[in-house]
């Protein structure tokens, strides 16, 4: 009988337990995290969601929207996000996963020089290293400032926009700061690419006149 009462008072201490760490761990402390994001940070804790001209949301910040076709092409009326092993799928986030060594990975990397070079009408040795070589995750929205102004006059040109006028968009969306200062200056594709959109829809009602 007294084994029976003190294993009863046992699993009443182990169930109270459970429920207190499910209150506090389960309920608390993810509404807790939740208000303080909310507080602090609402647009990172929402998913830096970008919206366009007319408020609706449009893309993550986070998150490359490249445009590509089934050889993995991006689309040249816009500037391009860095190569991608998951052809920027967000449903995929991986790396190539090719050592140093991997030949496979020095012939994407020519390729990739080749491609970039044709498409922006330079030497293969005037391609930055963030044009040829793929992410960690294969989605980051993020290139090098030198990349993005190689990008100018192409982009421009597709959406029969001034080049100086672009070029005033890739400074407006490189990073500065303490962002800049904890890493290094960069642009996030994304933003520029519905900057573009925007600018481009702009000058449709001057061009009709």
């Amino acid at each position: 009988m007294n084994t029976l009462t003190g294993y009863l008072r046992q699993a009443g201490t182990a169930l109270r337990f459970l429920l207190l760490a499910t209150l506090v761990l389960g309920v608390a402390y993810p509404l807790a995290v939740l208000g303080v994001g909310q507080l602090i940070a609402p647009y990172q804790a929402n998913g830096s969601i970008i919206k366009d001209g007319a408020g609706a949301p449009a893309a993550s910040a986070l998150i490359a929207q490249a445009s590509a076709d089934d050889s993995g092409a991006q689309d040249p009326e816009w500037f391009h996000a860095r190569p991608s092993a998951v052809m920027w799928d967000p449903a995929s986030s991986s790396a190539t996963n090719l050592g140093p060594n991997d030949p496979k990975l020095l012939a994407a990397v020519k390729a990739n020089r080749t491609t970039v070079a044709s498409a922006e009408g330079i030497s293969e040795s005037a391609v930055p290293a963030d044009a040829i070589t793929a992410s960690g995750s294969g989605l980051d929205p993020d290139i090098s400032p030198e990349y993005a102004r190689l990008q100018v006059s192409r982009v421009a040109s597709a959406h029969g926009l001034n080049p100086d006028q672009v070029a005033s968009l890739v400074e407006r969306h490189t990073s500065s700061g303490i962002t800049a200062f904890l890493g290094q200056p960069s642009v996030n594709v994304t933003s520029l690419n519905l900057a573009v959109a925007a600018a481009s829809q702009a000058s449709q009602p001057a061009q009709s006149k």
